[in-house]
């Protein structure tokens, strides 16, 4: 019985996925426009800033990933500053800890100068 039932759901959507993607091509707006109507700046400005192939700088990406982890030692905090009269003197212990490590890697960070903007 939960092998047809299975069976059965799987068929259904073997056809209606493709029967919707077909529906919403041929009921959807089509393409009418122009070069000058798809270009980005409708402003009179073709390029402003260069290039649009031009690559981003490394900083950027650095500047993001060391956002991410800090946002991540964030979100480790909140459970454990909820769950803190349970977890005693060993949670207070493990989450100083983990502080103290992130600390030392943006002390590391701070004294590399990967910071630095010149």
């Amino acid at each position: 019985m939960e092998l047809l039932l299975a069976s059965s759901v799987i068929a259904i959507l073997a056809l209606l996925l493709p029967a919707l993607f077909l529906a919403t091509r041929r009921l959807g707006p089509q393409f009418q426009g122009s070069k000058a109507k798809n270009l980005t700046y409708e402003s009179g400005i073709t390029n402003p800033y260069g290039s649009t192939t031009s690559p981003f700088g490394v900083r950027f990406y650095l500047v993001a990933i060391l956002f991410v982890i800090f946002d991540v030692e964030i979100t480790f905090m909140f459970p454990w500053a909820i769950n803190l009269r349970s977890l005693g003197w060993f949670g207070i212990f493990e989450m100083f800890s983990f502080m103290a490590l992130l600390l030392a890697g943006l002390f590391y960070i701070y004294f590399k100068k990967a910071l630095s903007w010149q």
